[in-house]
């Protein structure tokens, strides 16, 4: 079945809902003068001890994505002792970003003898061996960022590695790990997704989340 668009514009939509959603992405990201200019014009109610949260959660995240894992690990473990230790995928992908580091520094040397100490003993789980073998092969290109791992020295990749350690961590304080806006796009997207599985017998389209929002 689908939705006539008109029946959107009979949902009365509350104000404050939609401010908390907006302020629970900026929180979620770290956004801080957004937040205090957010809160200060709508006169949402800030969440408690959140500013100095933030503070914290973006010098981490920064480090992670400009590639200074170590640092990144070391403010972890200040703000969430053992998190990184615990999490084995995490921990994996952030001494890789150490590791890419070192490769695109040139230093083959140091970044043969990290892996051997630091990334060597994740391969006794069969699930890190394809990603090992693959950051390990980066040493073998004079010009690594003409490899067919690429990739993995990429802007989105340290993004992705540090996002997840920002979700980790909100995690660990006990918090939502995403944002109520992220939830609300996964569930309407599922929702319509299923709706449109029932729609394409008629010959409609798939739900494009993008055409989505362009409508």
């Amino acid at each position: 079945m689908d939705v006539d668009p008109r029946h959107f514009n009979q949902v009365a939509i509350n104000d404050n809902d939609i401010h908390n959603i907006v302020l629970s992405y900026l929180v979620h990201n770290c956004y801080k003068e957004t937040v205090e200019s957010f809160v200060a014009s709508t006169g949402t109610k800030q969440p408690a001890d959140c500013i100095e949260d933030m503070e914290k959660r973006k010098r981490i995240f920064q480090c992670a994505v400009e590639g200074n894992a170590q640092k990144a690990i070391e403010l972890t473990e200040e703000l969430a002792p053992d998190l990184v230790e615990k999490n084995k995928d995490l921990h994996f992908d952030l001494l890789s970003l150490h590791f890419v580091e070192l490769v695109c520094a040139k230093k083959c040397t140091e970044a043969l003898e990290f892996a051997q100490n630091k990334l060597t003993p994740f391969g006794k789980v069969e699930k890190y061996v394809t990603k090992l073998e693959d950051f390990m092969a980066l040493l073998a290109y004079k010009e690594p960022e003409k490899s067919p791992m690429f990739h993995l020295l990429s802007f989105e990749y340290r993004q992705q590695v540090a996002d997840s350690l920002n979700r980790a961590v909100l995690e660990h304080s006990n918090l939502p790990n995403y944002s109520a806006m992220e939830r609300l796009i996964q569930q309407t997207t599922v929702v319509r997704q299923c709706m449109s599985e029932d729609n394409a017998k008629n010959g409609n389209p798939p739900f494009s989340l993008n055409d989505f929002l362009r409508s």
